[in-house]
């Protein structure tokens, strides 16, 4: 199967791709489907079952909110985060919801969304039921699985996934591959890079200008993201009072720009890399516009290395992007398929060990690797985030979320470098490095897969205020 840049790199809203993003498509398509059975009409009662680890840490990622933004008709592409509170008010002040925007009725949400965070449904830890009930008492209902990076499948897909067809077969594209070896066996037949092997691949599905066209947008949000981030301040929402730094930082890396020390410290755009990844990550904290890369969770760290190649290397160009994203598009795709991007399934090092991965593959191009050496890169930046737990604090995606990202970002440039200074062979494979992680996860017990039951999200020291654990966030207010 080849995983597309449209389905890795996804233009989404914070706090999380599999507890936000997902379940808003997922909402999506249940309207979808909804419309093909009966009359949005006929409805007159909408139920909702959050299982296993989108009901662990649901609320501290909105959960519910998604899924009642995308029974309003909202996708996550397209919302207006900052409408946010206008759009839910209807439903939590006067108990109605405007199923997309064509018909109203009764919904409370204490009532109406029911939490099993002890049940955990047989294909993967995210899964959500909607169901519809209408006036004669039929129900129709749809079972969904989040399963990282905004992926979403339903029960029927999850039973029989041979007939998924939401990626297309890489059988039929000019240069197919499943695993590292393939990839590179790929570039050395036909004496192609990474980038130009996947662009050929996305080329099969699409024109040329479409992909470039996406690839540009995919950018633009991230530098608009890391822009944000770097204006606003104030505290997260949530409950942890977690102060934003990014804005901080930026002034201070600003007022030290034209310092003698700025100049003498070699190591002074790592400072620079490690804004960028936090103020793409305060952003997704807060609810904001971000790009699954391949996660939200870890959505600082590949802009952040595009950043560091934007601003600190001296070949910059659009096309750089360009060909860095298809890069990565390869390595995000690879993980996905033989092992897996979420963090209730493997752990963060499904996630950050993910991007890291990737964004070190994508910038070792940029330095003249070729794909031996990228997938040294990849390789690097993978095996130095195993066993990486997800234990988020209150089950928010802010500590350790916001700064690991940055460290996943600095190690993403290491991990480049490092491989480029080398000759591209490695004693652990890419492939090997895939199943490692899988296993690691599936060997990982369930308390560190984004369940908030173990590790940094027990904080011993109760400084979590214990309303959070009651209470949807709603990002919008922040």
């Amino acid at each position: 199967m080849m995983i597309s840049v449209f389905d890795l790199f996804k233009i989404g809203i914070g706090p999380s791709s599999s507890h936000t993003v997902g379940p808003m498509v997922a909402a999506n398509l249940f309207l979808t489907f909804l419309s093909k059975q009966t009359k949005l009409t006929e409805v007159t009662a909408v139920e909702i079952e959050l299982y296993g680890s989108l009901a662990a840490t649901g609320k501290g990622h909105a959960t519910d909110t998604a899924v009642l933004l995308g029974l309003l008709g909202h996708t996550p592409s397209t919302i207006d985060t900052r409408l946010t509170s206008e759009y839910l008010t209807p439903i939590f002040s006067n108990r109605q919801l405007n199923l997309s925007g064509e018909h109203t009725i009764a919904f409370n949400s204490d009532r109406d969304i029911h939490w099993y965070g002890d049940t955990v449904l047989p294909y993967h830890p995210n899964a959500l039921t909607i169901r519809a009930i209408l006036a004669d008492d039929t129900r129709y209902q749809q079972t969904y699985y989040s399963i990282g990076g905004g992926f979403v499948i339903n029960e029927d897909n999850a039973n029989n996934p041979d007939e998924d067809q939401a990626r297309p077969n890489i059988d039929i594209a000019p240069y197919p591959f499943s695993t590292g070896a393939e990839l590179l066996e790929q570039c050395r037949e036909h004496q192609l890079s990474i980038s130009e092997i996947v662009l050929a691949n996305e080329c099969h599905y699409r024109d040329q200008t479409e992909v470039y066209a996406y690839l540009d947008r995919i950018w633009q949000v991230m530098q608009d993201c890391v822009k944000q981030g770097c204006e606003n301040a104030g505290i997260l929402p949530g409950g942890l009072d977690v102060k934003r730094r990014a804005q901080d930082l930026h002034l201070q890396l600003l007022a030290e720009k034209d310092q003698p020390i700025s100049k003498t410290d070699k190591l002074a755009a790592m400072d620079w890399v490690d804004l960028y990844a936090l103020a793409v990550n305060e952003e997704n904290a807060n609810g904001g516009k971000v790009v699954t890369a391949p996660t939200n969770g870890a959505a600082g760290i590949i802009p952040a290395v595009l950043h560091y190649y934007r601003d600190f290397l001296s070949d910059y160009s659009p096309d750089g992007v360009r060909r860095f994203l298809l890069n990565a598009t390869a390595i995000g795709g690879l993980i996905k398929q033989n092992a897996s991007i979420s963090g209730a399934e493997v752990g963060c090092q499904g996630e950050v060990g993910s991007a890291c991965s990737m964004a070190a593959s994508g910038l070792a191009e940029l330095m003249g690797g070729d794909p031996a050496k990228c997938l040294n890169a990849a390789e690097i930046g993978i095996e130095h985030n195993l066993g990486l737990t997800c234990d988020p604090i209150g089950g928010l995606v802010q500590v350790p979320c916001i700064e690991r990202n940055a460290m996943g970002a600095v190690k993403a440039v290491n991990a480049a470098r490092l491989a480029c200074r080398g000759n591209g062979q490695h004693f652990v494979s890419f492939d090997k490095a895939i199943k490692t992680m899988k296993q690691t996860g599936a060997d990982m017990s369930d308390k560190y897969k984004e369940t908030a039951r173990g590790g940094l999200a027990v904080y011993a020291d109760n400084r979590i205020p214990t309303a959070m654990h009651g209470v949807s966030v709603n990002y919008s207010q922040c």
